[in-house]
């Protein structure tokens, strides 16, 4: 990890290669021990889960047929806020992460499960599980790392269109499943050029999101509100409030996962011949976790602990909290910062991190002014 050997803190620099090894061999063990002790309990979990959601979900839009009344549209509002959240973190993410696939279940598999949000699910399977968890955190290689639309290393070049990554920030959180969507098909890249907008498997994904938004709108804003009969309108502001908090929820969870002063970055060169050991050191580095209660974690589909999530990508959600001790007690051992906080902090440190990085390192007015496009020009 030369990587981290040009900062003046590193947090590494005590470890030697043994070192590094062991904690890769330590990791493997406790990974072993939840495999090979998964069974029955953890199955009823995750089915117990998915039927809860469902209920919810339903018993939210039946009452959501008579939104016309105030306390309806509220208590009809909340419950699908929350089964939206509860089936994209808990139960899709997961699902499709492989989680639950030794449980040889065809209804509840990582190839057949197909989740309530625009992106489909085989694109975000290849941009997260293949992409972002397998080059965590390495600029130019990892997408997830500022989505392709914000500064997030003060190592990474500092242009004037940086100064509006606040903004850029706040629209994706309220329209984040749009964003994913279009992160997922490289929409900025793929439409740069007139050869990549006509590639024919471009298309053929363009259209495949587009096929996968029209279903979840026609659901959202036209079955469920013509259902609802004079209740039309309010039904329609309720399923857009629920998208819009499930949409703030998730995002708010994924930037403290990654975002927050003391989560590490790092270069493609860092890569480059990575061992086991080094893989595992990289996603402790590169992540940071959300402290609360079991309520918190089950609401963030458990990636309140995202060290352990990046860790072990596929091992059940419901044991992350039982195996997070180990985990801990493994950075104590070799002295590394593990990286937590309640989510009010995490989610500051975040957006603070976001904003400083929309400036200059050597923020100043007159650093400004010598920066942008025009002040070139004239000099």
């Amino acid at each position: 990890m030369t990587v981290l050997q040009k900062k003046a803190d590193n947090p590494i620099a005590h470890l030697t290669p043994e070192d590094i090894e062991q904690i890769g061999i330590e990791l493997d063990a406790i990974r072993q021990d939840v495999i090979d002790t998964r069974g029955a309990r953890d199955a009823e979990y995750i089915r117990k889960v998915i039927k809860t959601q469902r209920t919810l979900e339903m018993g939210s839009r039946a009452i959501l047929l008579v939104s016309l009344f105030p306390p309806a549209w509220v208590v009809g509002t909340v419950g699908l806020s929350i089964a939206k959240i509860i089936e994209n973190m808990e139960i899709g993410h997961n699902v499709m992460h492989g989680q639950w696939d030794w449980m040889r279940d065809p209804k509840i598999h990582s190839t057949t499960w197909e989740w309530d949000n625009a992106s489909p699910s085989e694109q975000w399977k290849h941009s997260h599980n293949e992409l972002h968890h397998t080059y965590t955190n390495v600029i130019g290689k990892d997408n997830d790392l500022g989505y392709g639309i914000m500064r997030v290393d003060e190592d990474q070049r500092w242009v004037p269109m940086h100064l509006g990554q606040p903004l850029w920030n706040f629209l994706n959180a309220c329209f984040f499943e749009y964003g994913i969507a279009a992160y997922d098909l490289e929409l900025g890249k793929n439409l740069a050029t007139p050869e990549r907008r006509r590639d024919p498997e471009f298309r053929a994904r363009a259209k495949q999101v587009l096929r996968k938004i029209r279903r979840q709108a026609t659901k959202d804003y036209v079955i469920h509100p013509i259902l609802s009969g004079p209740s039309f309108l309010h039904t329609i502001a309720a399923n857009f409030t629920a998208n819009l908090v499930r949409n703030l929820w998730t995002h708010s969870v994924i930037m403290c996962g990654h975002f927050p002063e003391g989560v590490e970055t790092f270069e493609r060169r860092s890569i480059v011949g990575e061992t086991r050991g080094e893989w595992y050191l990289r996603q402790m580095l590169g992540s940071a976790n959300i402290s609360g209660s079991t309520a918190m974690h089950f609401m963030t589909g458990n990636l309140s602990f995202q060290i352990e999530h990046h860790l072990f990508p596929d091992l059940p959600s419901n044991r992350y909290q039982e195996i997070a001790p180990k985990v801990k007690a493994l950075f104590d051992k070799y002295d590394l910062t593990y990286t937590t906080g309640a989510l009010p902090v995490q989610v500051g440190s975040a957006w603070r991190k976001i904003i400083r990085l929309s400036l200059p390192n050597d923020f100043s007015v007159a650093a400004l002014v010598r920066r942008t496009p025009t002040s070139r020009a004239a000099a």
